[in-house]
């Protein structure tokens, strides 16, 4: 019998050609139209049973094998980013503002591609497949909307294993595949501030209340609150991404404004370090006499994935690929994945492949850069290794 990684290989340029199809047309959020229809033309032949989604355009299809035995769930998210594409790839953008620059279009054809492989050995596979096609994996909730509308029940049994893929444009060589167990991704939150002042003449700034200096401090202060109170060990990082006051340089605004994502490996260093940050930048708004309206919000869990499904990917990797080809990630990684509010419910594991074109450097742009460029050979790859892993958990029963 044929391996998966020869079968991958062999509709290669069919899910490169999909591939190539969803980046020049990228969408954004949980309503993604042609994503969706493209989607679901892919599909077409299939012996599956596809739902689509009643808040987002998601897309569910199951896959129930020719012998009785467990359920296992594969993700592929679908959405693209709000960035303007710069790079000279020959299927850039066509989509002004949008690009698929975290590789979604790549997990979408990778999941595709299993979708096709394990249909092809349909009558062999003890148990069932659900494969969820997901929209508004960036910052949207897509994956809680859909476990809302039922995703983790669609096999009409308990799931015993959940499993995704997320490519690298940079550090790993191409094809090369790694996993870690325990937490893999931070968690996330959003700090809001708005400094109350007094607004005024520019030249006469002790006849105001001038907010926006204010609001600067606290943005400095904000940093060494995460050097000065957070366990290096239980890491926390804060980036302020925005800052807005003001409307002309000669006078001073009645307010500013600036938000800030935050990240951190554990439940317990996230709630503490929110707490210090709202009561730091209140204090520092009554130290000057103004007010703040500071407000948190986590959105998603940390990732935290199963040791047996890393191991179970490590497995499948060695038998595609050989016995070089998985990598032990050895620290998490400080961004977030909603892919955790699916672990956070079955066994599971996300696991990385790298994308990096070969003649890229290491430092290469990294996913999210209008820069970042994926290889296409990441794509057999990814597939390959979604359908052997869980083939492999079906099989353990």
């Amino acid at each position: 019998m044929t391996t998966y990684r020869q079968q991958a290989e062999s509709m290669a340029a069919e899910l490169v050609e999909l591939r190539h199809s969803l980046h020049r047309e990228p969408e954004t959020g949980l309503q993604l139209p042609r994503t969706q229809a493209k989607v679901l033309e892919a599909l077409s032949g299939l012996p599956l049973d596809i739902t689509t989604g009643k808040q987002l355009s998601s897309v569910t299809a199951v896959l129930r094998g020719g012998r009785p035995g467990p359920a296992v769930l594969l993700r592929g998210d679908m959405d693209a980013l709000p960035v303007q594409e710069l790079t000279d790839v020959p299927y850039v953008s066509q989509v002004e503002g949008a690009m698929h620059a975290c590789g979604h279009d790549q997990h979408t054809a990778m999941l595709v591609g299993a979708a096709r492989l394990l249909s092809a050995r349909r009558s062999e596979l003890p148990g069932t497949v659900v494969f969820m096609f997901q929209p508004g994996e960036e910052g949207h909730n897509g994956a809680g909307l859909m476990i809302d509308e039922g995703v983790l029940e669609a096999a009409g049994q308990p799931l015993v294993g959940a499993y995704s893929v997320h490519v690298a444009s940079n550090g790993v060589p191409l094809g090369m595949m790694g996993g870690r167990a325990g937490t893999a991704t931070a968690s996330s939150a959003e700090l809001h501030v708005t400094v109350r002042g007094r607004g005024g003449h520019g030249s006469n700034p002790h006849q105001a209340a001038d907010p926006l200096p204010v609001a600067a401090e606290m943005v400095t202060a904000l940093q060494t609150l995460v050097t000065r109170t957070a366990n290096a060990f239980d890491p926390v990082v804060i980036t302020v991404g925005t800052f807005h006051a003001g409307t002309k340089v000669n006078v001073i605004p009645a307010d500013a404004t600036f938000g800030a994502t935050v990240r951190a490996t554990s439940e317990k260093g996230m709630t503490a370090f929110l707490g210090r940050a709202e009561a730091l930048c209140g204090g520092i708004a009554t130290a000057h006499g103004l007010t703040a309206d500071v407000r948190s919000e986590v959105q998603y869990p940390a990732l935290v994935c199963a040791p047996e499904a890393v191991d179970l990917g490590e497995e499948a990797a060695h038998a595609l690929y050989g016995p070089d080809s998985f990598l032990r990630i050895p620290t998490a990684n400080m961004a977030s994945e909603d892919f955790a509010r699916v672990a956070a419910e079955v066994p599971a594991a996300q696991y990385m492949v790298g994308a990096r074109p070969p003649n890229a450097a290491p430092d290469a742009a990294f996913n999210h850069s209008p820069y970042a460029v994926f290889d296409d050979g990441a794509i057999p790859v990814g597939t390959a290794l979604l359908a052997e892993v869980a083939e492999r958990r079906l099989r353990q029963g």
